[in-house]
């Protein structure tokens, strides 16, 4: 582990002092997350890289400053990355509740290196963090709809989050029919992999109820079914599930392909009626014999996974991850991912996440916001590249959305540009959802009025705070990448770990406190 440096500033009034330094110049869920494993006893200073300051300094404007950290002026960003010909003011995409991206990124920071930029997907970085949007009583969602101005007057920050009810006590759910897909291969023989799996599986298996139901498959070369559906009676039930998995071994190469495709198959073998049937894989997502390639493998088994409605939910593991693959089944198979990398995370996913999405709220739930082009001149969805819907597909419920369950919420974020004395309707923001048991559609909206972007982010409450500093955390790690558009008013990297570390002492959140320090350790390799 290289050397880290965390500041926290002392108190909490010099804290929201730092939060309005930061970002007064801006002038304006899904709740996951693990726990940082930093060492945070090595204090030595860290070169300066035009913007840090030493313990108990008032950080940096940095959201007011003419050059960002990267010493792009700011000008020419907005009149080269932020001037399309034609702007495009209607937004449409699936819902995605994915967390993999963001603690993929802590992992690799965590190992002393940057993730590559491919790999980092911002919307999967807002989603990491707890949101307090309002909640609906019953299935579906709450809109909300709220901005804040940056540090160029032309350009504000849009936050469209959508939120089902709260999970509900755990006897109130359908029952689970999960099938554990495993890989077994050789490459999961390293700390951090199968053996983080096999102590969360066990750790699932005393969360799960007396009705609920496992299987398990495993895969290198080839697949096997090692315990087919079982149910959860009674402890002689639960020991088998135990012994099996205590008997995992690894051995010889990566078939995905095989894995997946048994695994499906040992999910319909025992299929249950009203129940929640899906498959859950474990991998390092490095294939490296039979299928690799994710539409093929979800090819074979289309059937499965549309007539019997079985959903895959991915988590990865491993310091070196195949983030595209394990990505692209998920999305593809109508599921979502999460990665894991110490103990603390795999209880959140395996403990708290996995139960939680077995009952659902909505199925194929897209998003569309329209931007008003009397008052809006440009507007950018950061991140959710790889959920884009057409236009026209919005209310064509043949199209595949999300599948969300109780107590999620999903953020997206928008460059807008309007000027800085935008006034009346600026946005209408729309989510459209089928009733998981009917299929009956339904939609609600949320709106966006000038007015709503009278105060700049370092005024914002804090979650819109944190959902901001997420997204230009994932947008330093981007810089790289060909063609990248970077956010405006883009601060330093030293200066935007300064400010979430303010926000972690006010919010007294964990996951707020993991994310300054990964960035923290960013800011010593960019």
């Amino acid at each position: 582990m290289k050397r880290h440096r965390i500041r926290r500033l002392g108190g909490t009034l010099v804290a929201l002092g730092a939060a309005s330094a930061l970002l007064a110049g801006c002038s304006g869920n899904a709740d996951t997350s693990g726990t940082s494993t930093s060492d945070r006893s090595d204090t030595r200073p860290a070169p300066d890289r035009g913007g840090g300051h030493s313990r108990g300094e008032q950080p940096e404007d940095a959201f007011g400053q003419d050059e960002d950290a990267f010493g792009q002026d700011r000008d020419a960003e907005r009149k080269h990355d932020f001037a399309p010909e034609e702007p495009d003011l209607l937004s449409t995409f699936a819902l995605d509740v994915d967390t993999a991206s963001y603690g993929y990124a802590r992992r690799a920071l965590a190992d002393g290196r940057l993730p590559d930029p491919s790999t980092v997907r911002p919307e999967e970085f807002l989603n990491s963090f707890r949101q307090d949007y309002e909640r609906p009583d019953g299935n579906g969602f709450t809109v909300t709809v709220d901005g804040a101005r940056t540090g160029d007057a032309e350009w504000s920050l849009v936050r469209v989050g959508l939120a089902t009810r709260p999970a509900g006590d755990e006897t109130e759910r359908p029952p689970a029919a999960l099938t554990f897909v495993i890989d077994v291969s050789g490459s999961m023989a390293e700390p951090g992999r199968l053996d983080l799996a096999k102590k969360s599986l066990a750790a699932l298996t005393d969360q799960l109820r007396d009705d609920d139901s496992v299987a398990l498959v495993t895969f290198t070369d080839e697949a096997e079914t090692v315990l087919p559906m079982t149910r959860l009676d009674g402890d002689r039930d639960r020991d088998r599930i135990r012994d099996a998995v205590d008997g995992l071994e690894t051995h010889q190469a990566t078939n995905l392909g095989a894995g997946v495709e048994t695994g499906y198959a040992t999910a319909v073998q025992g299929l249950r009626e009203g129940a929640t049937n899906r498959v859950v894989l474990i991998s390092d997502a490095l294939a490296n014999t039979g299928d690799t390639d994710a539409d093929s493998i979800l090819e074979k088994i289309a059937e499965a996974r549309t007539a019997h409605g079985i959903t895959l939910f991915g988590v990865g593991v491993g310091s070196d991850y195949g983030d595209a693959l394990m990505e692209r089944l998920a999305d593809r198979g109508d599921g979502h991912t999460s990665y894991v990398s110490d103990a603390d995370d795999a209880r959140e996913v395996f403990v708290e996440e996995l139960p939680r999405t077995v009952d659902l709220t909505a199925r194929d739930a897209k998003a569309q916001v329209a931007f008003d082009p009397e008052t809006v001149e440009e507007a950018r969805l950061i991140g959710y590249d790889n959920r884009q819907v057409a236009d026209d597909d919005f209310r064509d419920d043949r199209v595949d959305g999300g599948e969300i369950g109780p107590g999620h919420t999903v953020t997206a974020l928008y460059a807008v540009r309007t000027g800085s004395d935008a006034t009346g309707h600026l946005a209408t923001a729309t989510v459209r959802w089928q009733d998981p048991d009917t299929r009956t559609p339904h939609e609600e909206s949320g709106q966006l009025e000038g007015d709503d972007l009278a105060h700049a982010v370092g005024d914002a409450s804090d979650r819109f705070q944190v959902t901001a500093v997420a997204a230009y955390f994932a947008d330093a790690l981007r810089r790289d990448e060909p063609h990248h558009q970077r956010l405006p008013a883009a601060p330093t990297v030293r200066a935007l770990a300064d400010h979430a570390d303010a926000l972690a002492d006010t919010t007294a959140d964990r996951a707020v406190r993991d994310l300054a320090e990964a960035i923290d350790r960013a800011d010593r390799m960019l």
